[in-house]
């Protein structure tokens, strides 16, 4: 009882400081309200973002086309909210994926240490060589465009923070008492490293992966707009501002690439805030 008692006075105190902290609620409530509006993209839009309407090219705002349409007659408003679904679901495919790998590497090279941790950790340094960006711009000509390809390329080659972090945090939980005394009452080393020590180390994890949740986004939308992300027939907040690369475009249709540029700055701004205020109310040391 006592420490149910203890695991909630901890979890209220964490969820008071993180509403006390005002930034952290606003940047909660714009990713809400745009994961809500990419998901429920059906019911607030009527308009298919990949159908195209010559006869309705370049159209202003209005109230029919609340941000206009494009140079095929696509409707901006539809195609900001259909590429928000595949660009976060990048960013948060991405993040979940290097998180769990580099979870489950650092708690293997941090219990065993010796030998495990050093073949480990020169892994994770020799992938920590290749940047992301290189490694799509060989893989692309060979595999094609594609959002599986796009979503591994960012695992692989972005576990290693994770990693570190999990694996600084085993060797000092390996220390604790209370490890001797698991260890002491016959329980196994990988109930140990997996049920005891890894839900210890989850606070710092989940806030890594909700900031790097902002950053795939962006690296995808970077991507993208030279041409080396997902296939342009699929919507992404990348690929709406690649299609407005053109001068033309740049000058006649400005919301082309206005509206996703905004998109894409609010909803990063708003994952840094979120992310910043659960690593203040996850924080021990923090009042």
């Amino acid at each position: 009882m006592n420490r149910k008692q203890g695991r909630s006075s901890l979890t209220k105190r964490s969820l008071d400081k993180f509403f006390k902290n005002r930034m952290a609620v606003v940047g909660a409530i714009f990713v809400i309200l745009f994961v809500g509006a990419c998901i429920f993209a059906p019911l607030i839009t009527p308009y298919d973002p990949t159908r195209l309407v010559p006869p309705d090219r370049e159209l202003p705002p209005s109230a029919e086309h609340w941000l206009g349409t494009d140079r095929v007659g696509r409707d901006i408003f539809a195609r900001i909210l259909y590429g928000g679904r595949m660009s976060i679901l990048i960013g948060v495919s991405s993040a979940i994926g290097a998180t769990a790998l580099g979870t489950i590497f650092g708690c293997i090279a941090g219990f065993f240490g010796g030998k495990v941790d050093r073949v480990l950790v020169t892994i994770q340094e020799f992938v920590s060589i290749f940047p992301s960006t290189l490694l799509i711009m060989l893989i692309v000509p060979f595999v094609g465009r594609s959002v599986p390809m796009m979503i591994f390329i960012f695992i692989i080659t972005s576990w290693g923070a994770p990693m570190r972090i999990i694996r600084g945090r085993i060797l000092s939980l390996k220390e604790e008492p209370f490890i001797e005394s698991c260890r002491a009452n016959g329980i196994s080393g990988m109930s140990i490293m997996f049920h005891h020590m890894m839900p210890n180390t989850l606070g710092p994890v989940i806030v890594n992966a909700s900031l790097n949740v902002a950053g795939f986004i962006l690296s995808e939308a970077g991507l993208s707009y030279i041409g080396l992300g997902v296939p342009e027939t699929v919507p992404t907040w990348g690929n709406i501002i690649n299609a407005a690369k053109r001068l033309d475009i740049i000058q006649n249709t400005p919301m082309l690439w206005v509206a996703p540029g905004v998109a894409i700055g609010v909803f990063v701004l708003a994952i840094n805030f979120f992310g910043d205020g659960l690593r203040d109310a996850l924080d021990p040391t923090t009042r």
